[in-house]
């Protein structure tokens, strides 16, 4: 059974930056997808940015972070991270990892809190 956790948030100003960190357990971790989502109350949860399975080179983002975020995962450590830059206050969000499998999300952890605030 797949389960992932996040950490990593906090609090930083704007402009600052941060680095997510989502450790996982399973069988197969390393050939599923790896995905970063994100959520404000009151809201639903907003995709942010996904890196394939295997070698982890193919990454896809929303269009609100790219540039700005970097994905990337460590298959032997069964780790994804998540590189926030030039942060902004519309980042504020809890934000969680979860793994794809064929037909869905799968393993959300609790999330993490991130707080773009001066």
């Amino acid at each position: 059974q797949l389960q992932l956790v996040e950490s990593g948030g906090g609090l930083v100003q704007p402009g600052g930056s941060l680095r997510l960190s989502c450790a996982g357990t399973g069988r197969g971790l390393d050939n599923y997808a790896i995905g970063w989502f994100r959520q404000v109350p009151g809201k639903e949860r907003e995709f942010v940015a996904m890196v394939w399975g295997g070698s982890g080179t193919s990454t896809e983002y929303a269009e609100s972070v790219k540039g700005r975020f970097i994905i990337s995962r460590d298959n032997e450590k069964r780790m994804a991270y998540l590189q926030m830059n030039s942060l902004k206050p519309d980042d504020t969000a809890v934000y969680s990892c979860a793994a794809q499998t064929s037909t869905s999300w799968t393993g959300w952890g609790p999330g993490t809190q991130v707080t773009v605030s001066s």
